[in-house]
């Protein structure tokens, strides 16, 4: 897999992708990941993940020209991990699914961290999620939720999001 950013808003899908920036998709998980990010954000109506392409990836890192620099830190975290081969292909076919997409002024993350900020004017406190796994497994429960302001997201676009740390962000 990939990086993966999960999204626990009060507003319908729809709602949540209308304010997407140009290229980035919203798709809703499984029930049991659901059901464990609404435990940790109960006024969640949509649980989804936050894509550019197929994974989130892009909304941590920039692209590199060169695929094999652009795959290197995946297959380090893969190495790492002591994942086989045979699900490390189809992981990083899956990132590279994105690697087409033209990438909005400023940056990915930057334009996430404007989606951040109109999403919280538009529907309050909302919870986010990035996690990394080399499969589909269901996300474990996250001990603790940071509390993250808006201020704090437009002040570091690229430095908000922690792996494994979800964060509820409000106004």
């Amino acid at each position: 897999m990939c990086y993966f950013l999960y999204i626990a808003s009060p507003l319908t899908l729809s709602e949540v992708r209308s304010m997407l920036p140009s290229g980035a998709a919203a798709d809703l998980t499984g029930f049991a990941d659901q059901q464990t990010l609404k435990r940790l954000h109960p006024d969640a109506q949509t649980v989804a993940r936050i894509l550019a392409g197929r994974c989130s990836c892009d909304f941590l890192r920039a692209r590199q020209v060169d695929a094999r620099e652009d795959e290197r830190h995946l297959r380090e975290r893969y190495r790492a991990l002591g994942v086989p081969r045979d699900i490390v292909i189809p992981a990083l076919e899956r990132h590279r699914r994105g690697a087409g997409l033209r990438t909005p002024a400023g940056g990915w993350p930057k334009a996430l961290a404007q989606f951040v900020a109109e999403h919280a004017r538009n529907a309050g406190p909302t919870l986010y999620h990035l996690h990394f796994s080399p499969t589909e497994a269901a996300l474990k429960s996250p001990k603790s939720v940071r509390n993250v302001t808006v201020k704090q997201v437009l002040a570091e676009p690229e430095a908000w999001l922690l792996e494994e740390s979800p964060a509820l962000v409000s106004r």
